[in-house]
């Protein structure tokens, strides 16, 4: 299995980006996925996870302004950001594992991502 996030990058305050997540060789028909975020000298925290099946959490943090997805056509993984804020500038991790009847934030997931920094500047 292997993910690869792109899309990173540098964002005044009040903007957007979108991060990708290209999954290769994953073949759970029923899986759980999702985005987590590390800033440096925080611990890694979920940012929202997807099921196969369409359903979505959020941390309350991002509510409202982030939106996960997911293209199946694709194989990949998406991460909308809106209004984004200085506290959101961390590194970006995508995430998938068999569904195992649970996914959250609070999932352990298999495989991970290289990450991808996002910086949102005042």
């Amino acid at each position: 299995v292997q993910l690869v996030e792109s899309g990173g990058g540098s964002v005044q305050a009040g903007g957007s980006l979108r991060v990708s997540c290209v999954v290769s060789r994953f073949t759970y028909s029923t899986y759980c996925m999702g985005w987590f975020r590390q800033a440096p000298g925080k611990e890694r925290e979920g940012v929202a996870t997807i099921s196969s099946g369409g359903s979505t959490t959020y941390a309350d943090s991002v509510k409202v302004r982030f939106t996960i997805s997911k293209d199946n056509d694709k194989n990949t993984l998406y991460l909308e950001m809106n209004s984004l804020k200085p506290d959101d500038t961390a590194t970006y991790y995508c995430a998938a594992d068999a569904w195992f009847g649970f996914c959250g934030l609070k999932r352990v997931f298999a495989y991970w991502g290289q990450g991808t920094q996002v910086t949102v500047s005042s």
